[in-house]
Order: structure tokens, then sequence, then C-alpha cells
């Protein structure tokens, strides 16, 4: 009797789109995904990373270490403050992609020193899916695609 197939990761040719850099630095990771604005005034807690606003796509997530890649902010000019208490706190995410960055979050990365990167010439909502490991590279001005998230490769054997 044949075990059934194993997991396996589906390699990919990287993927490297250029756009505008908003916030300097490199940073490597999982993708977080959001179709939503984020106010990062009272939509995530500062001491842990985790989206609290009741009806956001991401509500229950952390964005602790991740990409986090949503549209532009909202909310409150102290938003930029938040992002820095998240660094502060161990709490933010590694990296972030907007379609058009506002100021709030603009100041909020550079404060912070998270790499921001926006207006990348292909939406990204197109070509990533959360748990995509990705660099932002915010030196530069772009954003690769080092792999697809693992999927899951299922097998019917029959049973003898």
């Amino acid at each position: 009797m044949r075990q059934p197939a194993a997991r396996k990761k589906r390699q990919v040719a990287p993927i490297k789109l250029k756009g505008r850099t908003i916030s300097r630095g490199c940073a490597k990771g999982e993708v977080l995904l959001s179709r939503d604005p984020i106010s990062f005034l009272g939509s995530i807690d500062p001491k842990t990373g985790v989206v609290v606003e009741a009806n956001h796509i991401l509500a229950g997530k952390s964005i602790k270490g991740k990409v986090l890649v949503f549209p532009h902010g909202k909310g409150s000019t102290v938003g930029s403050y938040v992002m820095y208490q998240l660094k502060k706190n161990g709490a933010a995410p590694s990296a972030i992609i907007n379609l058009e960055t506002e100021p709030i979050v603009a100041v909020g990365a550079i404060i912070s020193e998270i790499p921001l990167v926006d207006m990348l010439e292909k939406d990204p909502y197109e070509f990533l899916k959360d748990g995509d490991l990705v660099l932002v590279n915010g030196n530069d001005g772009y954003v690769e695609l080092i792999q697809e998230q693992n999927f899951k490769l299922q097998r019917y054997e029959p049973k003898d």
C-alpha cells in the first residue's frame, strides 16, 4: 500500500516589481493581506500586534513580523505613534506594502524604521497571497516574491 503524498513546496521564479520607496530598509517575511484600510489607532493592539477592530478582515490576526499589505491607512495622526509603539513592543510588521501610502502610515513607518514600498508597477492583490514569502526593499524601491505559500498535495489512494 502506498503512503499518501507528502506536503510539497512549490518553487517559483522570483517576481520582482518596482515601486516607490516611502521608508528605507529591507525585510523579508510572510505576507498578511488586507483589502480593508487600517487605522493603527484603535484597530491594532499596540502591545500584541493583534487586529482588534471588530469588523476588519484581519480581526483576531497578528501583524507581528508579517509583511503587511493593505491599500492605505485611515484615521488619526496618532496612528503614526501607535506604529512606533508597536515597534518598541516587538509587535510591528516587518515591512509594509501599500497601494498608495498616506502621511499617517508614511510617518509611522519612517519613525519606526519599518520598510515601506507603495505604488508597485503591478497590483499586489493580483500576485500576492497570505503566507507568501516576500522581500521588501525600501532602499531600492522594490518587492520580490521569493516563494509562494506552501500548498498541500492530496491524492486519493484506493485501499486494497
